[in-house]
């Protein structure tokens, strides 16, 4: 694993059909691929998805038809290969004609088993070796250099975290930042929030306590799925940052304990924030977020906002505090932690619904002063998607 290398590209790389099998009357297409591999479509789904002017908008992509519109038995009448790697079709019984691309078929391919891997496949975990190569760029790379810009976002799509530095010490620096892949969730804290000592703090990452890692406000619904903290004082000693790959801890969960893994992933713990009289956020989630097929999305822990839990049914409660405690105890382990300490014009950003961060205590002879704001993954994972496509051009 070395981050600081571009990352590998993702080209569309054409596949070509070496022969294709009308089967079972029509309904289904059988693709044998040139690499001896073999993966089957059915007709509704293969006309679903035309690609033809008249079923998608050749501009924005989107369906022109709906699924009402589709004769519910449709077949497939005629599939051939043209010059140009596409699959012609014909339908029955209203000789719809489209053409696909062959390779896009096999990039959306779903003829596979219905339980995937715990993880999607861009998603790399990481444990403490990563602080000897941590996966950084420079303000100026990115704002200058699209491919940096890119590999860069590549970064925080695949760990779940990265860095810049060498930004101009200025307060609003952090919306500039953002502004280079996306825009502001604003919330109670505002755009942006000052994290730094106070007298009488509203949250305890205004002290000069240690934090024990977490996911930010998983009491919103949705949480902010990026969390952005920049630095522009730090003098104190202590203070370190610590991130942890929540995804890595999950795997270590699954494998050593799969019932307390289900626990977490099944029922739903509280979450609870209050601030005066105004504002009262609360959320009941799992610990564990997971797609109906298993494969992990999300991981909510924070303890400091842990509320009573009563989600659990009594059989299960000791049980559920006995997974609870795993899961802290694993990511509270030094083999996960990567520590690392934040200078003057540097910046981190994580996924917040994976990578957890923390710090360690600090004094208050120093002054440590972080600004702090959120964002979204969509509007990342766009930006990266139309990057990746113009550099594919």
């Amino acid at each position: 694993m070395t981050p600081n290398s571009s990352p590998s590209k993702t080209p569309h790389t054409t596949t070509t059909p070496s022969h294709l099998e009308i089967q079972d009357a029509g309904n289904i297409l059988k693709i044998t691929w040139n690499d001896g591999s073999s993966d089957r479509y059915h007709a509704i789904w293969l006309r679903d998805n035309g690609q033809d002017p008249q079923t998608r908008d050749p501009a924005n992509r989107q369906k022109l038809v709906t699924l009402q519109h589709i004769p519910c038995d449709t077949e497939i009448r005629t599939a051939k290969l043209n010059s140009e790697n596409q699959v012609e079709f014909v339908f029955s019984p209203d000789e719809k004609e489209t053409a696909i691309d062959a390779g896009w078929l096999k990039s959306h391919c779903y003829d596979h088993s219905d339980q995937p891997d715990l993880l999607p496949d861009h998603i790399v975990t990481w444990d403490k070796q990563l602080a000897r190569n941590l996966p950084k760029i420079d303000f100026e790379q990115a704002v200058s250099n699209v491919h940096d810009l890119m590999k860069w976002l590549e970064y925080i799509d695949r760990y779940g975290f990265a860095i810049m530095s060498k930004l101009p010490l200025k307060k609003d620096i952090i919306l500039k930042v953002i502004a280079l892949f996306g825009y502001v969730r604003e919330t109670n804290y505002g755009q942006i929030f000052e994290v730094r000592t106070e007298t009488n703090p509203i949250n305890l990452a205004y002290t000069g306590k240690g934090l024990q890692v977490h996911t930010d406000n998983p009491y919103r619904d949705p949480v902010p799925t990026l969390q952005i903290l920049t630095c522009l004082q730090n003098d104190a000693e202590g203070g370190e940052s610590i991130v942890v790959d929540g995804f890595r801890a999950l795997e270590i969960l699954q494998r050593e304990a799969p019932y307390y893994f289900e626990l977490l992933s099944r029922y739903n713990a509280r979450f609870d924030y209050q601030q005066g009289d105004d504002i009262h956020l609360h959320t009941s989630k799992p610990m564990i977020d997971c797609t109906l097929q298993g494969q992990v999305t999300g991981i909510r822990f924070n303890n400091r906002s842990c509320d009573t839990l009563t989600d659990i049914p009594f059989d299960k409660m000791e049980d559920y505090y006995r997974a609870y405690r795993r899961l802290g105890e694993i990511l509270e382990t030094s083999q996960l932690e990567v520590t690392f300490n934040l200078e003057p014009n540097e910046l981190f950003v994580v996924d917040n619904t994976r990578v957890l961060h923390g710090r360690t205590e600090f004094s208050g002879t120093g002054a440590r002063w972080l600004q702090g704001a959120y964002a979204d993954k969509d509007s990342l994972k766009s930006k990266l998607s139309t990057l990746r496509k113009m550099m594919a051009k």
